[in-house]
Protein backbone atom coordinates (compact mmCIF):
# COMPACT_ATOMS: atom_id res chain seq x y z
CA UNK A 1 0.00 0.00 0.00
CA UNK A 2 1.10 3.49 -0.99
CA UNK A 3 1.30 6.18 1.32
CA UNK A 4 2.98 9.80 1.36
CA UNK A 5 4.79 10.45 4.65
CA UNK A 6 2.26 12.65 6.10
CA UNK A 7 -0.37 9.42 6.25
CA UNK A 8 1.84 7.11 7.37
CA UNK A 9 2.83 9.45 10.57
CA UNK A 10 -0.57 10.14 11.65
CA UNK A 11 -1.88 6.53 11.36
CA UNK A 12 1.65 5.92 13.22
CA UNK A 13 0.71 7.95 15.64
CA UNK A 14 -3.03 6.50 15.56
CA UNK A 15 -1.16 3.18 16.28
CA UNK A 16 -3.04 1.76 13.37
CA UNK A 17 0.46 0.60 11.36
CA UNK A 18 3.94 -0.62 12.63
CA UNK A 19 7.06 1.40 12.42
CA UNK A 20 7.62 -0.56 8.83
CA UNK A 21 4.22 0.75 7.10
CA UNK A 22 2.49 -2.56 8.21
CA UNK A 23 -0.87 -2.70 9.47
CA UNK A 24 -1.36 -3.79 13.08
CA UNK A 25 -3.44 -6.79 14.05
CA UNK A 26 -5.98 -5.92 16.59
CA UNK A 27 -9.29 -7.70 17.78
CA UNK A 28 -11.98 -6.27 19.26
CA UNK A 29 -13.61 -8.08 21.99
CA UNK A 30 -16.56 -10.16 21.59
CA UNK A 31 -19.70 -8.82 22.88
CA UNK A 32 -20.68 -10.27 26.87
CA UNK A 33 -23.88 -11.82 26.31
CA UNK A 34 -24.52 -10.50 30.06
CA UNK A 35 -24.07 -7.29 29.09
CA UNK A 36 -27.00 -4.90 29.99
CA UNK A 37 -29.52 -3.45 27.10
CA UNK A 38 -30.74 0.08 27.21
CA UNK A 39 -34.17 -0.04 27.53
CA UNK A 40 -36.57 0.72 24.32
CA UNK A 41 -38.33 4.31 23.92
CA UNK A 42 -41.85 4.28 24.84
CA UNK A 43 -43.38 5.70 21.73
CA UNK A 44 -44.75 9.15 23.36
CA UNK A 45 -41.28 9.93 24.19
CA UNK A 46 -39.80 8.91 21.02
CA UNK A 47 -42.27 11.78 19.62
CA UNK A 48 -41.87 14.16 21.95
CA UNK A 49 -37.99 14.23 21.21
CA UNK A 50 -38.69 13.86 17.27
CA UNK A 51 -41.10 17.33 18.06
CA UNK A 52 -38.33 18.60 19.94
CA UNK A 53 -35.51 18.37 17.63
CA UNK A 54 -37.68 19.98 14.45
CA UNK A 55 -37.93 22.84 16.90
CA UNK A 56 -34.44 23.32 16.34
CA UNK A 57 -34.86 23.37 12.49
CA UNK A 58 -34.38 26.58 10.74
CA UNK A 59 -36.94 26.18 8.47
CA UNK A 60 -37.47 28.53 5.13
CA UNK A 61 -39.89 31.44 4.93
CA UNK A 62 -42.66 30.87 2.62
CA UNK A 63 -40.86 33.40 0.27
CA UNK A 64 -37.44 31.56 0.24
CA UNK A 65 -39.82 28.20 -0.14
CA UNK A 66 -41.34 29.36 -3.58
CA UNK A 67 -37.97 31.45 -5.15
CA UNK A 68 -36.20 28.12 -5.13
CA UNK A 69 -38.90 25.99 -6.10
CA UNK A 70 -38.92 28.40 -9.17
CA UNK A 71 -35.15 28.00 -9.71
CA UNK A 72 -35.81 24.00 -9.38
CA UNK A 73 -38.59 23.94 -12.21
CA UNK A 74 -36.44 26.39 -14.46
CA UNK A 75 -33.63 24.57 -14.14
CA UNK A 76 -35.65 21.47 -15.02
CA UNK A 77 -37.15 22.97 -17.72
CA UNK A 78 -33.86 24.18 -19.08
CA UNK A 79 -32.57 20.56 -18.24
CA UNK A 80 -35.47 18.59 -20.35
CA UNK A 81 -35.51 21.04 -23.68
CA UNK A 82 -31.60 20.37 -23.78
CA UNK A 83 -31.62 16.67 -23.34
CA UNK A 84 -34.69 16.78 -25.35
CA UNK A 85 -32.36 18.26 -28.23
CA UNK A 86 -29.26 16.43 -27.47
CA UNK A 87 -31.69 13.49 -28.53
CA UNK A 88 -33.09 15.02 -31.66
CA UNK A 89 -30.06 16.29 -33.13
CA UNK A 90 -28.13 12.69 -32.22
CA UNK A 91 -31.30 10.84 -33.61
CA UNK A 92 -31.05 12.69 -36.46
CA UNK A 93 -27.47 12.03 -36.96
CA UNK A 94 -27.57 8.34 -36.35
CA UNK A 95 -30.68 8.10 -39.29
CA UNK A 96 -28.27 10.15 -41.54
CA UNK A 97 -25.10 7.72 -41.30
CA UNK A 98 -27.43 4.55 -41.58
CA UNK A 99 -29.28 6.05 -44.51
CA UNK A 100 -26.06 6.66 -46.60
Amino acid sequence: MAMNRETKRLLQKQGQITEDGSPKASRRPAPSPNAPKEPRTKPRQFFREVNAELRKVAWPTRSETINLSLVVLAFLVLMTALIAGFDFVFSKAVLFIVDQ
